[in-house]
């Protein structure tokens, strides 16, 4: 009855009559409360499957202590309250299959079991939960021999690593213990364990070296997982002993060193390497190299130096390849276009240099290339189109020329393109329209020039424009509330990308989860901040700074009511503020600054309620600013410097209508205003060249110049 879509609670109606039943799958259904007490009578049940419903109570109040002929008992994915001492089924004799992973794991209650020794021999045990902190290793374990699979991921045990566990159970092939609190040295039974498989001790606080002679004590892993743990000293070459090693992940620890040449000699059927974010040194590998099965490298922050080495060419399988903050120098390797089964070109924060290879037009798997932070010159390819391409970032580097027609055609995958700080030149390509899921456009810090082109609002999924820093002119599109900056953040193509790397072992398959974080650069309340993962699906901002842009700020923009960063300062922009900027429900920056706006600043714009950062300085406005409340409470005066008549706290307070200049009246006059500037030079110059001409004419003329002394004298008298 497993997968049936029954629900409700186990009626004991009927079922509780088969007293004789061997065998009861009712797994993956919708069954909820607890077990009925009649299932105690079902005595002769071998195999019970439960696993996969709303099931609730606790194992040591139910019936199944009675079900002492339970040979395999599966209470995945429920609600049972289960002591991790096991008391309750020490008398199942028969039992060898227990799976109880996510359920509600207790700690051991009282000292009584520790003395008694289960009647059971397990072959496989799961426990993995995430409810649980401070437990200690099950005593019982210490009484099994038989065991084959052992799982107790995330329940938090204190202590070291059991290498005990593998002495008493030498037909032990799989040991999860994976985010468990485990603490001190990484130690190995004393005796080789030739059956173990699978080894994964990542995710907790082991300390200490790897032991040198690992790859003969564990011959025959296949998986081997000692990430994030606090690890050091250099890898054992011993590793290339392991003739089987098809997943070996020892990153986000400490370990020093150079890769052993004899692991990338003898690890002949490894497919996952990660030794990333260690303290690694030299060159990546000689040419003594044997891992031409691999699929996946990582070797990112490290300080690895040198080329990317030739003996990679050899990896026709390779998929993922991250080498990105290291040292390394010398051009991209025009091979690496070969390796046409790769997924993520992943180099970014290195010294590499010379242009992209043209050979990058074969990859056609491509989903995610970023060599950002580098020295690479040259333009981009015009055939580099990869159908499955989802994000590119070429920032900070030398990429010069204009964004060629043939460049990213076609591109309909495309979710983010990042080539801000470069040399690139030309005008906003007018075929950008055909990237159809693009999210994130960032152009900033180029030399692009033209106008802001109209066919960027045909992006329908942008969330994120940043053309600052060019030379760009022209009036703003008013069609930027065709985008999604306006709507709710539903983007499907979420920037913090999970994905799975899938293995087969001796006919036992799984997955390797992984994340991809994308990460760029974006400038939000005056500074640069830098965003990755989950938080750019978040993350919704137009900046149009310092460019040349003219004319009036289109009130469109106002309906884009789920920005969080609108920046368009250090323009030429001209007219009032719109006031439908008041709809800006969400915006936590909005900088106007260093442009020519004049009129009021809108006081409806006191009603947005999460501005943190506001920029109207440098303009020609006037009049009292927003009421001093709310998050406008909290600006200062460098908020509205510049603005000679404007008033109002924090400024000076306004003085009475008929006193104060006014610089506008309506937008009708916002063209009218008085050029203060102008107004000083026009009337010193005229002034001097009217004392200059009544000089000039006493000069000339003695009988006025007379007539002037005479009207001195009396007038001083």
């Amino acid at each position: 009855m497993s997968s049936c879509e029954v629900n409700g609670v186990v009626r004991s109606q009927g079922l509780c009559s088969l007293v004789h039943l061997q065998e009861l799958y009712i797994a993956s259904n919708d069954l909820r409360g607890s077990l009925p007490w009649c299932m105690a009578n079902m005595t002769s049940l071998r195999i019970l499957d439960v696993s996969s419903n709303q099931l609730t109570g606790s194992i040591s109040s139910s019936p199944l202590v009675h079900l002492t002929s339970i040979e395999e008992l599966m209470l995945s994915n429920n609600y049972f309250q289960i002591p991790i001492s096991l008391e309750p089924l020490f008398n199942y004799s028969r039992l060898k299959i227990f799976n109880a992973e996510n359920n509600e794991i207790k700690a051991e209650i009282t000292e009584s079991h520790s003395l008694i020794a289960p009647k059971f021999q397990l072959n496989t045990l799961s426990l993995s939960s995430n409810y649980g902190d401070g437990f200690i290793f099950p005593k019982f374990l210490y009484h099994q021999h038989d065991l084959e699979y052992v799982d107790l991921s995330h329940i938090k045990m204190n202590g070291e690593f059991p290498n005990w566990l593998l002495e008493n159970n030498t037909k032990l092939e799989t040991l999860f213990l994976v985010n468990d609190s485990l603490a001190g040295p990484f130690r190995l039974p004393i005796h080789s364990h030739k059956r173990l498989r699978q080894l994964d001790v990542s995710n907790n606080n082991i300390r200490g070296h790897i032991p040198v002679k690992i790859g003969d004590v564990l011959p025959s892993l296949y998986v081997f997982n000692n990430s994030m743990n606090a690890l050091d000293g250099s890898i054992p070459s011993s590793f290339g002993n392991m003739k089987f090693l098809q997943i070996l992940d020892l990153s986000n620890n400490h370990l020093t060193g150079e890769i052993p040449e004899h692991l990338a000699v003898g690890c002949v059927n490894l497919q996952f390497l990660a030794l990333s974010n260690n303290n690694l040194q030299g060159h990546l590998f000689s040419r003594n190299f044997n891992l031409t099965n691999l699929q996946w490298l990582q070797l990112e922050g490290n300080r690895f130096v040198g080329e990317i080495p030739q003996s990679l060419s050899k990896c026709s399988s390779l998929e993922g390849l991250y080498l990105n903050n290291n040292s390394l120098l010398g051009k991209i390797p025009r091979w690496l276009g070969n390796l046409t089964r790769l997924q993520y070109i992943i180099m970014p924060n290195n010294h590499l240099e010379g242009p992209i290879p043209v050979e990058f037009c074969q990859l056609d798997s491509l989903q995610i290339l970023d060599i950002s932070d580098n020295n690479i010159s040259g333009s981009l390819p015009s055939c580099f189109h990869p159908l499955s391409i989802k994000q590119v970032h070429l920032s900070k580097n030398m990429l010069h020329g204009q964004l060629k027609r043939g460049t990213f055609f076609n591109c309909s995958s495309l979710v983010t393109l990042d080539l801000s700080y470069n040399r690139l030149n030309g005008s906003i390509p007018d075929w950008v329209d055909g990237l159809s899921q693009l999210s994130h456009l960032i152009l900033g810090h180029n030399n692009l020039e033209g106008e802001v082109s109209v066919q960027l609002c045909e992006l329908n999924q942008l969330q994120l424009l940043d053309l600052s820093n060019n030379n760009l002119h022209g009036p703003i599109p008013p069609c930027f509330d065709n985008t999604t900056l306006h709507e709710s953040y539903s983007n499907s193509s979420s920037p913090d990308e999970q994905f799975e790397i899938f293995f087969s072992i001796e006919g036992h398959q799984g997955f390797l989860e992984k994340q991809n974080h994308e990460i760029f650069e974006f400038t939000t309340k005056n500074i640069a901040y830098i965003y990755q993962g989950k938080v750019l699906s978040l993350l919704s901002g137009l900046d149009l700074s310092c460019n040349k842009l003219i004319g009036h700020i289109p009130p469109q923009i106002g309906n884009l009511t789920r920005i969080q960063t609108l920046n368009l300062s250090h323009n030429n922009l001209t007219g009032s503020i719109p006031s439908t900027f008041s709809n800006l429900k969400h915006v936590e920056s909005l900088d106007l600054s260093n442009n020519k706006l004049n009129g009021k600043i809108p006081h409806q714009l006191v009603e947005l309620k999460t501005l943190e950062v506001f920029s109207v300085a440098y303009n020609n406005l006037s009049g009292e600013i927003p009421e001093w409340k709310a998050q406008f409470a909290t600006f200062n005066e460098s908020s509205y410097e510049g603005n000679t008549f404007l008033c109002g706290l924090p400024l000076p307070i306004c003085r009475s209508p008929a006193t104060m200049p006014e610089a506008s009246i309506g937008n009708e006059q916002d063209d009218n205003l008085i050029d203060m500037d102008s107004f000083f030079i026009t009337f010193t110059t005229s002034y001097v060249i009217v004392i200059f001409g009544i000089v000039i004419v006493l000069y000339v003329n003695s009988y006025w110049r007379r007539r002037w002394f005479y009207f001195v004298e009396m007038w001083i008298t």
